[in-house]
């Protein structure tokens, strides 16, 4: 798996060992980042982070910051090692990605762009709970993008911008702010 675009374009990231994480595909960030067009300037949260490609790719095509939110060991150990290999900076939280929301919802500063992408297999017992309290991290135009499968998809009562699929990978990108 490698950057597809920006200043670390073709760097190999590390993934976490184990069948826990599944990295989203290189041609499906290529896909997204295509629709999303500059992410120059924006604060970028990557929640369900895994190695951390979708941060990592934002902070490469210019963003100006980016948190990463996991609670598997293998997963904080990858995104770190990738942080270290591009010289980028992150804040990478060691936490349960919905008690993460809840403890800072409503505080400033607040994301302008959202990346949740949980395990295909908990979307459903995890949406509600994302859909209420995603938009108390996301600014007044932030896009919220999840992947999911598209046998299970990750529906959010938020306001849909795009949505495609890609194999069995649904991308949606919603309106959050």
């Amino acid at each position: 798996m490698r950057i597809v675009a920006g200043r670390h374009k073709g760097r190999r990231l590390r993934t976490p060992a184990g069948a826990g994480t599944r990295p989203t595909a290189d041609r499906v960030r290529e896909a997204l980042f295509s629709i999303l067009g500059s992410v120059e300037g924006m604060r970028v949260l990557d929640l369900y982070a895994g190695s951390g490609a979708l941060g990592l790719e934002a902070l490469s095509r210019g963003a100006e910051a980016a948190t990463f939110v996991d609670s598997a060991r293998p997963a904080l150990t990858a995104i770190r090692d990738n942080l270290d290999a591009t010289g980028e900076e992150g804040e990478v939280v060691a936490a349960d990605a919905l008690s993460w929301l809840r403890t800072v919802s409503g505080r400033d500063p607040r994301f302008d762009l959202v990346f949740c992408d949980p395990p295909y297999d908990a979307a459903a017992r995890v949406a509600e709970r994302l859909g209420e309290l995603l938009p108390g991290v996301a600014s007044p135009q932030a896009l919220i993008v999840t992947e999911s499968s598209k046998r299970n998809p990750l529906l959010l009562d938020l306001p849909l911008a795009d949505e495609r699929t890609y194999g069995d990978t649904r991308i949606a990108i919603h309106r959050g702010g």
